[in-house]
């Protein structure tokens, strides 16, 4: 499937519309995070892992969901690739978009959330809004993290 083709898949078998209409949306939501004609017409395996994080925000955003999920979405990107990803994300929170996400990118985290979770060996260990967890940690395992990721 082409990079188009994956975008208006599940708009098409899931919310039932018509090719012409999962296509318009689809080109929408393509655009919207960055990726051109030439690239639509492309196989996913011949973008980059950038370009293809950016397909998969499209994907799921053309399902026009109330939520966003992203497991780690910069974790297998190489570090120039990162900050494309980042930038969709903090569009799509400036325009009020809900997400939820797990990240290790403490800095995006801090400016970007409204909330933050602390997660430590499956329990929370500390929660709050960003300025209060990064800036003023209770937990000693929170304080030692961020001392390694927030130079």
């Amino acid at each position: 499937m082409t990079v188009l083709e994956n975008v208006m898949e599940a708009p098409i078998q899931v919310l039932g519309l018509s090719k012409h209409d999962a296509r318009e949306r689809a080109l929408k939501y393509l655009a919207k995070v960055g990726i051109d004609e030439r690239a639509q017409g492309k196989y996913p395996v011949h973008l980059s892992g950038g370009q293809q994080q950016r397909v998969s925000i499209a994907r799921a955003l053309a399902m026009e969901p109330d939520v966003l999920l992203f497991d780690e979405p910069t974790s297998a990107l190489d570090p120039e690739l990162v900050g494309e990803v980042l930038r969709i994300m903090q569009q799509l929170a400036e325009e009020g978009k809900t997400m939820v996400v797990v990240t290790h990118e403490m800095g995006f985290a801090r400016h970007v959330s409204s909330h933050v979770i602390f997660l430590h060996q499956g329990k929370i260990e500390e929660e709050g809004d960003p300025e209060q967890v990064f800036g003023n940690p209770q937990s000693p395992r929170l304080q030692q993290f961020l001392k390694g990721s927030l130079k």
